[in-house]
C-alpha cells in the first residue's frame, strides 16, 4: 500500500465523564422458571456471604466471601436490582429494552474527512449500514488516507474469523478523534485478508459530530461491586453511564471524597464477549440527591486498564452510539 496517510497525531484527552443525576429504577423483571429471588431479611449484614449474589440476568453482584456494610447498601441493593443466590438461580435471558435514542447534534456544514483531523491508529467502529440498527460495531483502527480521501482500516475479526463483508456494501463507521466522535458512511472498495487484513473504503460521507466534552459518554446500566480500603467489595453501585475513560454511578452515599480512590469490579458485555474488568477509580465529583431514599451521584475517573479492557470500554461505548448522553462544550460543571 502506497498511500501516504495525511493526518496529523491527535493530543489524548483523558478526563472522567460528570455524573449526571437520575436514580429512577427500572421495572422489576418477571422470574425466570426455577428462580428464587431473595428477601432483605435473607442477605446477612456484617458477615460473609456463604453464596454469590447475582441480578435477574446472572450479572455478579457480589461474590461469596463478600460483606455488605449496612442496611443503606442492603437497601439500594434491592431497590436497584433482582437479587438471587448465583448457586442456585436460573437468569432470566431477557434482552435489554430497546433505548430511546437521543437526538444527535450535527454540524452546519459538514466536513471533510481531514477536517475530522483523524490520528493513525484512531479507534473505530464499523458495520454494514444495512440492518445496522441494533448491531453491534466491530472494532478497526485507521490505517491510512489516500490522496482521493479513501480511508483504509485494519480488517474487524469475530471470534477469531473476518467479518463477513462484500466489497460494494455500504458500511457505517464511528471513528474517536482528539476532541469528537464523528458517525459517517463509506462503501467497501476492497478487502484483503494477506499478508495483513485490510479494508479500502471510499471517502466518507454524511459525516455527523457527536458533540462532547473530552470524552463521549452513553447511558448504561450495570451493577459495579466497590471496595473502600484494602479488600474484598462492600457493597454494589449502579452504572448510569460510561465512556471509554469513566463511569458515573449511584451508590447509597457518597462512598468518599473528592480526589480519593475506591475499588471497583465489574463486567462489560458486548455480543458475544463478556468482559470483567477489575480497577481502582478516583472520584472526579460527587451529587448530594435529595429525598427520604437519599443516595448519590459518582463520577469516576479509571485509574489504569489492560489494552484488552481499554478495547472492552471503547466496543461497548460504540455499541451504543446511538444513546449518546450529549455534552454541550463546557456549559457543565464538575
Amino acid at each position: 500500500m502506497t498511500d501516504t496517510p495525511a493526518v496529523a497525531p491527535a493530543a489524548a484527552a483523558a478526563v472522567a465523564p460528570d455524573a449526571a443525576p437520575g436514580n429512577a429504577p427500572s421495572a422489576t423483571p418477571d422470574p425466570a422458571p426455577g428462580t428464587v429471588w431473595l428477601t432483605p431479611a435473607e442477605v446477612p449484614l456484617g458477615q460473609p456471604l456463604a453464596w454469590p449474589l447475582v441480578d435477574h440476568d446472572g450479572a455478579l453482584l457480589l461474590a461469596r466471601g463478600a460483606t455488605l456494610m449496612g442496611e443503606a447498601e442492603r437497601d439500594f441493593l434491592f431497590r436497584h436490582f433482582a437479587p438471587q443466590r448465583g448457586d442456585q438461580a436460573t437468569p432470566a435471558d431477557l434482552a435489554s429494552p430497546a433505548p430511546a435514542h437521543a437526538q444527535p447534534h450535527e454540524q452546519d456544514a459538514a466536513p471533510g474527512v481531514r477536517d475530522l483531523h483523524l490520528a493513525i491508529g484512531a479507534s473505530m467502529g464499523l458495520r454494514p449500514q444495512q440492518g445496522a440498527s441494533g448491531a453491534p460495531m466491530h472494532p478497526c483502527k485507521l490505517i491510512g488516507i489516500a490522496p482521493n480521501d479513501s480511508i483504509f482500516t485494519t480488517l474487524p475479526y469475530v471470534d477469531g474469523r473476518p467479518i463477513e463483508i462484500t466489497p460494494g456494501e455500504n458500511m457505517e463507521l464511528v471513528a474517536i478523534a482528539s476532541q469528537a466522535v464523528y458517525r459517517f458512511v463509506c462503501t467497501l472498495h476492497a478487502l484483503h485478508q494477506a499478508p495483513s487484513g485490510y479494508l479500502v473504503l471510499s471517502e466518507p460521507a454524511n459525516i455527523r459530530m457527536l458533540r462532547e466534552r473530552k470524552s463521549i459518554r452513553v447511558r448504561a446500566r450495570f451493577p459495579v461491586r466497590y471496595g473502600i480500603g484494602a479488600d474484598g467489595y462492600q457493597g454494589v453501585a449502579l452504572a448510569r453511564g460510561i465512556s471509554a475513560l469513566g463511569l458515573s454511578l449511584t451508590a447509597p452515599w457518597a462512598l468518599g471524597q473528592v480526589g480519593e480512590r475506591l475499588r471497583i469490579a465489574f463486567s462489560l458485555r458486548s455480543g458475544n464477549l463478556d468482559t470483567p474488568i477489575e480497577t481502582s477509580a478516583i472520584i472526579r465529583n460527587v451529587q448530594h440527591e435529595d429525598g427520604v431514599r437519599a443516595q448519590c451521584t459518582l463520577g469516576l475517573e479509571l485509574d489504569s486498564l489492560t489494552s484488552a479492557e481499554q478495547m472492552a470500554m471503547k466496543v461497548y461505548v460504540f455499541d451504543r452510539h446511538d444513546d449518546v448522553v450529549y455534552w454541550t462544550a463546557r456549559s457543565e460543571t464538575s
